[in-house]
C-alpha cells in the first residue's frame, strides 16, 4: 500500500505560505488534517530549504505538552523560539485544547515573522466557529476523505475491486488502513458512536441523545431524496416522537452540519436563478459513517453514487446545488430536477446522475431535464456502467463514473 500524499491540500497549503493569514485547516474528524500537518507539509518545508529549528511543531494533545493548553504558556513558549527575524513557521496541532486559543492566534497573527497553521479535531474547532472568529484573517483549506482517486492510487487494486470498497466503507484514512472487513466496520462504529457524536452532544448540551440519533438515521436513510426539517418532524412524530419541537430538529440537524457529518445542497431553480428556501438535500461527508449507521442496510447504488459525485465535485472547489427547471405547456407548469447544478467562478456545469442509459427511452429520461434549462453551460451525464465516453444527439456527455472520478479533467472532455 503506498504512502498517502494528499497532494491536493498540500498546493493549498503551498499558495497560502506566507500570506499574512492564519492558516485553517478544517475537515471531518480522521480525515488526514494532522498528517497533512506533519509529516506531509513539514517534509515540504524542510525539502524546500527551510531549517527545522525554524518549524515550530507542537501536538497539543500529547500529555507532555499539557502545559501548553494554558495560553500564555503557548504564546511564550513559540516567542522563546523565535531567535532571528527570518520566517517562522509554527504548526500547531489540536488547537481547540487550549483556552482562549483564539487570542493567541490573534497575537501570532501580529507577529510578521510567524506563519502559522492550525488544526483541530473536536466540534468546537470543526464547527463553523473558527471561520467566523477569524473571517477576514483566515485561509481555510478544507480537507475531506480520499477521493476515489486518492483511493485507488493507494490500494492498488483494480477498479472495480476498488468501487465495491469504496461505496461501503468509503474513504477515511484510518479506515482504509484496515486490513479487513471485520476492523472496517468496528473502527467506523466505534468512531461514529465515540467521537462524532460524543462532541456533538458534549459541545451543545444535547440532553436527548435519542431524538440526536433518530435523526441521523432518517438522513442517513434519506441521502439523494428531497428533505427538509418539516419532513424529518413529522417522521419523528409518525414513530412516536410526541415531546421535541420542530426547532429541536432543526437543532440537531444544523449541529451535524458543523461537525462535517453531513453537507446540504440546497435547491436552485434555473430560470428564475434563485434558490428555494426547501426543501433540501442532505449528504453524507463519508459513505461509510452513513453505512454504519444503518449497519450496511440500504445499498442503494443510485443514490450512493449521487451521495459520490457530490463530495467529488466539492473536493473539486465547485460550489454545489440542487436543480430544478421549470417548463410551462398548455397543461400548466412542468418541474424536472437537475441532480447537480455546479459553480466555479464563471464555469458552470449541470449534472445528472443514473446507473445506466442503455436505451432510447432511458436517454431521453435523462436528458429530458437537461434539454429543458435553455443555455449554453456544459451538461453531463454521469452514469456507473463502464462505458466510453461520448456525446449523445442532444450535445450532452456521456461518462461513467469511475472515468469522471479518476480524471480531475472530466468535466471538461
Amino acid at each position: 500500500m503506498k504512502e498517502i500524499k494528499r497532494e491536493q491540500y498540500l498546493n493549498e497549503l503551498i499558495s497560502a505560505r506566507e500570506n499574512k493569514l492564519i492558516k485553517v485547516i478544517t475537515g471531518i474528524r480522521r480525515s488526514g488534517k494532522s498528517y497533512l500537518l506533519d509529516p506531509i507539509f513539514k517534509n515540504y518545508l524542510i525539502s524546500d530549504g527551510i531549517r527545522e529549528d525554524h518549524i515550530i511543531k507542537l501536538d497539543l494533545d500529547l500529555i507532555e505538552n499539557k502545559k501548553y493548553k494554558d495560553p500564555m504558556e503557548l504564546f511564550n513558549y513559540v516567542m522563546n523560539r523565535v531567535e532571528d527575524k527570518k520566517m517562522y513557521y509554527v504548526l500547531l496541532d489540536e488547537i481547540q485544547l487550549v483556552k482562549d486559543f483564539e487570542e493567541v492566534l490573534n497575537s501570532f497573527l501580529k507577529k510578521p515573522n510567524l506563519d502559522v497553521y492550525v488544526t483541530g479535531s473536536n466540534s468546537k474547532f470543526l464547527s463553523t466557529d473558527i471561520i467566523t472568529e477569524f473571517r477576514g484573517r483566515s485561509t481555510e483549506i478544507k480537507v475531506y476523505p480520499l477521493s476515489f482517486k486518492e483511493f485507488i492510487e493507494i490500494k492498488e487494486i483494480d477498479e472495480d475491486k476498488a468501487w465495491k470498497e469504496y461505496v461501503l466503507y468509503g474513504g477515511l484514512p484510518p479506515v482504509v488502513l484496515q486490513d479487513n472487513e471485520k476492523q472496517k466496520r468496528e473502527y467506523l462504529l466505534n468512531l461514529f458512536e465515540t467521537t462524532y457524536l460524543k462532541d456533538i452532544i458534549e459541545r451543545n448540551d444535547i440532553k436527548r441523545k435519542d431524538v440526536l440519533d433518530g435523526i441521523v438515521n432518517i438522513l442517513a436513510s434519506s441521502i439523494g431524496s428531497l428533505t427538509n426539517p418539516m419532513k424529518i418532524y413529522k417522521t419523528y412524530l409518525s414513530t412516536g416522537g410526541k415531546d421535541i419541537s420542530l426547532n429541536t430538529i432543526i437543532s440537531y440537524i444544523e449541529y451535524l452540519e458543523n461537525a462535517f457529518l453531513i453537507k446540504k445542497a440546497e435547491r436552485y431553480d434555473v430560470k428564475g436563478r434563485k434558490h428555494i428556501s426547501t426543501p433540501f438535500k442532505y449528504y453524507f461527508t463519508d459513505l461509510g459513517l452513513r453505512n454504519v449507521r444503518l449497519n450496511f442496510r440500504q445499498q442503494e447504488e443510485n443514490h450512493i453514487m449521487e451521495n459520490i459525485i457530490y463530495n467529488e465535485l466539492l473536493i473539486r472547489g465547485y460550489s454545489v446545488d440542487v436543480g430544478v427547471v421549470e417548463v410551462r405547456n398548455s397543461d400548466g407548469r412542468t418541474y424536472y430536477e437537475i441532480d447537480f447544478v455546479c459553480n466555479m467562478a464563471s464555469n458552470r456545469y449541470y449534472i445528472q446522475s443514473t446507473l445506466n442509459i442503455d436505451t432510447p427511452e432511458k436517454n431521453y429520461q435523462e436528458s429530458r431535464s437537461l434539454n429543458c434549462i435553455g443555455d449554453n453551460f456544459k451538461k453531463i451525464i454521469i452514469v456507473r456502467d463502464d462505458i466510453n465516453l461520448w456525446h449523445n444527439e442532444d450535445g450532452i456527455l456521456i461518462i461513467g463514473i469511475k472515468e469522471f472520478l479518476l480524471n480531475k479533467n472530466s468535466l471538461e472532455l
